[in-house]
């Protein structure tokens, strides 16, 4: 049997999960008569199995609030997470500080997504990484930078990505490679050294895109190929000729082939020899 669906067998079960019998969140069947939005039904701004905000589905219930966002405010201290969690999207911000200790980490990232800044900072220790993401997508200077320390990486990676140039030298060291390719793309030049080590090659590798002259050598005597290979496509060709006996025949026939271009052009001195400025 193969492994997934084909695209009909996709849009038929999508089909039967839109159209599958309305229950509400306790799973009980759903019943417009009695309901305190009957009014809003005769005026098809709610239609059961479609547009509910009693339905279990989140979709369906997200729809209700795009569509009577007005409701929202009535919906902040409901049972059911989903409801709170999207009634977060679409509440008056006013009402938002009493969500910011909800049980559910999914109604207080919303929550943290929505109020002004200065009010989320305490969540930056919530114990769910949801929403510490979502702290790490708004904060700012200090704040943000204490965020380095997050125990978890996609956290501070989160950080990394929002931090200024000269302030990703605090994440040189992070333990998550994932972190320090990201720091080594953004970083400071005067900073980018600090990585030229790292035990991780794919930054050390990035290091290489970017390296000046200097460290660029040293990069091109990088024990992992790709290091190397990286670093000799943007070698001043002056540096090119110790490196024709590599060990490797990759590195070889690039070194030759770069000796090979510069011979045929020339390279005045003083020229960029391919390092960029």
């Amino acid at each position: 049997m193969p492994d997934h669906a084909s695209g009909d067998d996709q849009l038929r079960d999508i089909s039967a999960w839109e159209t599958a019998e309305p229950h509400d969140w306790l799973g009980h069947k759903l019943q417009c008569q009695g309901c305190r939005h009957e009014q809003l039904h005769r005026d098809g701004r709610c239609r059961r199995g479609r547009v509910c905000v009693r339905d279990a589905r989140a979709r369906r219930i997200e729809r209700f609030f795009r569509e009577n966002p007005s409701g929202a405010n009535d919906y902040l201290d409901h049972p059911y997470f989903e409801v709170r969690t999207l009634a977060v999207r679409f509440a008056s911000v006013f009402r938002l500080p009493a969500l910011i200790n909800d049980p559910d980490a999914e109604v207080r990232a919303g929550v943290a997504l929505r109020l002004p800044v200065a009010r989320i900072e305490a969540l930056a220790n919530d114990p769910d990484r949801r929403v510490r993401i979502a702290v790490a997508s708004r904060l700012g200077g200090k704040a943000l930078m204490k965020m380095l320390a997050d125990e978890d990486w996609f956290v501070r990676l989160i950080v990394v990505r929002r931090l200024s140039a000269s302030c990703l030298v605090g994440a040189v060291h992070d333990p998550e490679p994932d972190v320090r390719r990201w720091v080594a793309r953004g970083i400071d030049l005067k900073y980018l050294p600090a990585l030229a080590s790292d035990p991780e090659p794919t930054v050390r590798q990035i290091v290489a895109t970017r390296a000046q002259e200097g460290l660029l050598h040293q990069l091109a005597h990088d024990p992992d190929i790709r290091v190397r290979f990286t670093s000799i496509e943007r070698l001043p060709y002056p540096m090119l000729a110790a490196l024709e006996n590599d060990e490797e025949k990759i590195i070889r026939d690039l070194v030759a082939r770069r000796l090979a271009e510069e011979k045929q052009t020339g390279h005045p001195e003083g020229e960029d020899h391919g390092i960029g400025t």
